[in-house]
């Protein structure tokens, strides 16, 4: 069965001369084995201490487990040649095989407890590395692998690790304590049933060479099947109403299916490929069962020297059907460890980018409190390309004096979201810098300690925390009171439908409950459902609340419909008074109520000026200016 091969259209790992062609996304990257383990080993500093008990008491469940064998070897030779103690050998045998196995089951139970002790917390420390390194991923580097490769990181792949630490672990390290002790065992009856024993081992060992080679890059590809089947689903669930109002929804659903399929199929060809691999190692434990007793039988008749009694043979055929379930939980869980494996690797590639700016180590270094002397904003000689080669942004040299608001307008495409995302430091320019009343941006951002935040970005995707009300503006400011936040509500006009949801309703207007009762109203996720347009003025409550310095409002009144789009304007008016702003204009309104306009094409600037200078003239706002006013009037 040949391996498969990676899906196309997506690049894992490019090489530092590889970039991917049209269509194709590159992958978050992926740790090598080596990396993985070392990370998972730093993990669990600082729980060494339960680790070490859990080894000891592996290690006395591992030789609890010999009890029984051992006795009733001694029990087999009794019954052979019986004496005048028979009766009390077989009573203090059955006596240790009941305390053996209450040691074993009080050992195994510490075992598992403790390693979970320290396996739980340092899977919660890695978890929150990752959550860490994800949060603060440039978007354009999210967008270009695709969220669906990030949520299987974050969720997939921690889940499978989670199960692996409370499950697997435990099983594969009781399973690798009992051969071993056993395989003493085996050597301390006799040098010659120790190597029957082992004669087994190469049939065990060509079942695995036959089954790793084929089952490994199956789950690789398995992972990467999972993340575009996670891409495909969260695509069809954020762009659901865009689907169905362009009848693209069937298609769409063709295309989950698809994805879907392609992770089923890999797994049950995975399955198939364990069905056969489990026919291999039932073949070795009857081979190897085999030769012990052969071996056994002639070692008791002594054709191979010094005899053996019959309960050492019968002890060492315990012994290796007591390496049955061992052997069989290591080969099996091969498909787990590999699984975990890859997932590892995944994980500890996220984990392994470069972690964001510390803000109180910047603080801590001499000379790393940069502080802006104004509110004037400046783009200087910035070119941005998602792809390289591919310019999304060229030569932009832009200046916003303190105060001063400035909109960009042009058509779909023109490079003016990048061209604000840059503005607000969410992504880094691949050439030029941006600065904040002198000082770049990047360093304001990396030495930030809960000073005023230089820069805030509002875009139309609006995303509405899981909480209260009130722990939705406080995100922006932890010390706010709740006179200083209905001040900030009354002042964006959103009060009355805050309160009114006190009353159970998310409709605007009415002053119905409790002014306090309208702030403990849980919204979000399973909570009151907020229409786009509450939801853009609860973000526009936070930037009023974080008094940053400069406001980047990136078409964030474009999905609120007319009534709430006029609503909107309004607050955003109130938030950008007498504070330096870029808008990104999705209405000509937003332009024309700015201090200077500019137009955007192809990534360049092409036209700058006061938008009634460029409406009267004959370049590119003025034909837009004419065609917007022409669509109004109809």
């Amino acid at each position: 069965m040949s391996a498969p091969t990676e899906t196309p259209g997506t690049t894992e790992n490019p090489g530092p001369t590889g970039t991917p062609g049209p269509g194709e996304r590159v992958l978050l990257p992926v740790a090598a084995p080596r990396e993985a383990a070392a990370l998972a080993w730093r993990a669990l500093d600082g729980h060494r201490r339960p680790l070490a008990v859990a080894a000891v008491m592996f290690a006395l469940s591992g030789l609890a487990g010999l009890v029984a064998p051992v006795v009733f070897g001694l029990v087999v030779d009794t019954v052979a040649d019986p004496g005048d103690g028979a009766r009390a050998v077989v009573w203090w045998g059955a006596t240790a095989i009941a305390v053996a196995a209450l040691v074993e089951l009080v050992a195994t139970t510490a075992s598992v407890t403790f390693l979970a002790r320290a396996g739980e917390p340092a899977l919660a420390s890695l978890r929150e590395d990752v959550l860490d390194r994800a949060l603060a991923l440039d978007h354009a580097v999210v967008e270009g692998a695709g969220e669906g490769d990030l949520l299987s990181r974050v969720g997939d792949d921690v889940r499978v690790l989670a199960e692996a630490v409370t499950t697997i672990l435990p099983m594969l390290v009781r399973s690798v304590v009992a051969i071993a002790f056993t395989g003493v065992g085996f050597f301390a009856l006799d040098w010659r049933l120790g190597l029957a024993g082992l004669a087994a081992l190469p049939f065990y060992a060509l079942g695995l060479r036959w089954y790793l080679p084929r089952s490994g890059p199956f789950y690789r590809a398995e992972r990467l099947a999972n993340g575009e089947r996670a891409q495909a689903l969260v695509t069809a669930v954020h762009g659901s109403a865009t689907l169905r109002a362009h009848g693209l929804g069937e298609a769409h659903r063709r295309r989950v299916e698809d994805a879907s399929w392609r992770a089923a199929s890999l797994t049950l060809r995975v399955w198939e490929l364990l069905t056969r691999f489990g026919q291999r190692t039932n073949r070795s434990e009857l081979i190897g069962l085999l030769i012990v007793l052969g071996t056994g039988f002639f070692l008791v008749r002594g054709d191979l020297g010094a005899p053996v009694t019959v309960g050492a043979v019968t002890t060492a055929a315990l012994f290796f059907h007591r390496l049955f379930n061992p052997i069989g939980v290591i080969l099996f869980v091969f498909d787990e460890v590999q699984s975990a494996g890859a997932s590892m690797t995944r994980v500890a590639g996220v984990a392994g980018m470069p972690a964001p700016p510390s803000p109180a180590a910047a603080a801590a270094t001499p000379g790393a409190e940069p502080s802006p002397g104004t509110a004037t904003l400046e783009l200087r000689g910035v070119d941005h390309a998602y792809v390289p080669g591919r310019p999304v942004l060229a030569d932009v040299d832009l200046v916003l004096a303190p105060g001063e608001r400035v909109a960009v307008v042009g058509t779909s495409g023109a490079g003016k979201s990048t061209l604000g995302q840059v503005a607000a430091g969410r992504i880094t320019p691949t050439r030029g810098e941006v600065r904040v009343g002198g000082t770049p941006l990047t360093e304001l951002l990396a030495a930030r300690g809960g000073g005023r935040l230089p820069v805030a970005l509002v875009t139309q995707e609006v995303h509405v925390f899981a909480g209260t009300v009130r722990e939705n503006l406080t995100l922006a400011a932890p010390d706010a009171d709740d006179a200083r936040l209905w001040a900030v509500l009354e002042r964006l006009g959103a009060a009355g439908w805050v309160r009114a949801l006190a009353g159970g309703g998310a409709g605007d207007g009415g002053d119905g409950g409790d002014g306090g009762d309208g702030l403990d109203v849980v919204v979000g996720a399973g909570g009151t459902p907020l229409t786009p347009a509450q939801a853009q003025l609860l973000a526009l409550a936070r930037v009023e609340l974080a008094d940053p310095l400069v406001v980047v409002l990136d078409e964030a009144t474009a999905d609120a419909g007319s009534t709430g789009a006029r609503e909107l304007e309004r607050a955003a008016t109130t938030v950008t008074d007498r504070r330096t702003t870029l808008t990104i204009a999705h209405r000509l309104t937003q332009a024309e109520a700015g201090d200077r306009v500019l137009v955007m094409a192809r990534g360049r600037v092409v036209e700058e000026g006061a938008p009634a200078d460029l409406a009267a003239g004959d370049g590119h706002y003025a034909r837009l200016s004419a065609a917007w006013h022409a669509r109004s009037a109809h």
